[in-house]
């Protein structure tokens, strides 16, 4: 009961209280007070890289984006200047890298970034703030280790490289420059003289020269060095490709050396990927060559593509091999048609047709392929026997139906053997007679005799 009591007055004084209006001490907003100066005002350090970073509390990953943006603004404060010696200028002058690509190698990753720390961080209600820097007598010290890992690494592999190119190894001569080169990506527009084989050199620009040399000393050869295709070989032939290195005035075979074998085919462009055996020879078999063809020649080369690492970055290296010197062969083909003694008989309802049957198509056709038609039997490779005839449908309507059969056969003269044969049967005409319905058929089974036809006596020997 005392406690109630003495707690009366100071009860009696709230509820008195309540019809006063109570004034708030003045809010405190964020002013430039309370933001720390290094958020108003970029420091300014010569002893240290600065990054300032900040991120919207919006974010759920608000503290990793301001390090992040505090990180890429310190890495852009260091300045990299491109040597005019250097790899990458002798790139960007030939234009082989685009200016995102050369803007990625010139600026240091924030990956790469090392021995930075926070300084400071600050927040408000809605943003988050963070300081870092990055000593530069430090950033120096590392970077100049780094660098001396990464020549050691890359005459490492230069090393491997001269070793492979001595036993006729270019593919594994190949990988390895070219993984001595990768090694030094970081330092590709810096100076990097350093003693090899007993003289001064640009690190890089030597390895680069080496790339250029293992491509460039490549010599392939073929036999025969004109493909010639005829009736007489089947229209078939075989390449013998002989690949070998250049080195001190000898040549040595290279094994295992990847190829790459085009020519223009009758079903569309044919593609071979070869690699040589343990005396650098490889073979190809050349057939079915398309002779409406405005390219007649066989292309051999260098697969460049195959003498790079699967798990290497494909846009970085392709920029980076892309102007050496790929060896390569063009072959001509002698395609050479065989000659052809046609005899053709052809009716619409028993009637001859001349000029609007199927044998002036067909020798139209062969003979854009090249095809030599002659008037003699025995001057002909081949023989070809066409019938063609057509017969009634029927009629409705006053509409008129007429089908027409098609047959051709090749043969051999010498030996009367078939060596195509082919046609069409039932192929429908409908008009308002049956004379005219026959002569729509015939006009119909043009097209697929034409498609079928040069492709049929080619592919007849393969």
């Amino acid at each position: 009961m005392n406690v109630i009591l003495r707690s009366l007055p100071f009860l009696f004084l709230i509820a008195c209280g309540g019809s006063k209006k109570v004034v708030d001490p003045p809010a405190e907003t964020p002013t430039a007070v309370q933001r720390p100066a290094w958020v108003g005002a970029r420091p300014t350090s010569d002893g240290f890289y600065i990054g300032i970073g900040m991120a919207n509390k919006t974010r759920p990953d608000v503290l990793e984006t301001a390090k992040k943006n505090a990180l890429n603004d310190l890495a852009s404060e260091i300045s990299v200047r491109v040597e005019g010696n250097s790899l990458l200028y002798t790139l960007d002058r030939k234009n082989q890298f685009d200016e995102t690509f050369t803007g990625s190698i010139k600026t240091t990753s924030n990956e790469q970034l090392e021995g930075f720390e926070l300084v400071e961080s600050w927040e408000n209600g809605t943003e988050y703030w963070t300081y870092y820097r990055l000593s530069k007598a430090e950033h120096a010290r590392i970077k100049a280790e780094k660098k001396a890992g990464a020549i050691r690494n890359a005459l490492d592999f230069h090393s491997r490289s001269k070793q492979s190119v001595g036993t006729g190894d270019l593919r594994n001569a190949f990988d390895q420059e070219l993984r001595a080169l990768l090694a030094m990506k970081d330092y590709w527009g810096e100076n990097d003289a350093v003693e090899l084989e007993g003289k001064q050199v640009q690190l890089v620009n030597e390895l680069y020269a080496e790339l250029q040399k293992l491509t460039s000393n490549v010599r392939l050869t073929v036999l025969p060095e004109r493909c010639e295709l005829s009736y007489a070989n089947g229209f078939k032939r075989e390449l013998l490709v002989n690949a070998a290195y250049a080195n001190g005035g000898g040549l040595r075979d290279l094994a295992q050396l990847p190829l790459f074998i085009s020519y223009p085919g009758t079903g569309g462009k044919v593609t071979e990927l070869k690699n040589t055996d343990t005396e650098g020879q490889a073979r190809s078999t050349i057939q079915r060559v398309d002779p409406a063809a405005k390219q007649q020649e066989i292309l051999v080369k260098l697969n460049l593509d195959e003498l790079i690492g699967r798990e290497m970055d494909r846009a970085l290296v392709g920029a980076l091999v892309g102007s050496l010197t790929v060896p390569e062969l063009h072959v001509p083909i002698d395609l050479r048609m065989p000659k052809v003694f046609m005899r053709a008989h052809e009716t619409n309802l028993g009637k001859p047709v001349a000029d609007a049957g199927i044998a002036l198509v067909v020798r139209e056709e062969l003979t854009s392929k090249s095809f030599r038609f002659v008037d003699r039997e025995s001057d002909a490779d081949l023989l070809l026997d066409l019938n063609a005839a057509t017969r009634q449908g029927g009629e409705s309507n006053g509409f008129f139906t007429t089908f027409v059969d098609v047959s051709y056969t090749f043969r051999d003269r010498k030996t009367q053997e078939v060596v195509f044969e082919g046609g069409k049967q039932g192929v429908k005409g409908v008009q308002l007679s049956y004379e005219r319905a026959g002569l729509e058929s015939f006009k119909k089974a043009i097209p697929d005799i034409r498609k079928e036809l040069v492709p049929g006596i080619l592919n007849a020997f393969n």
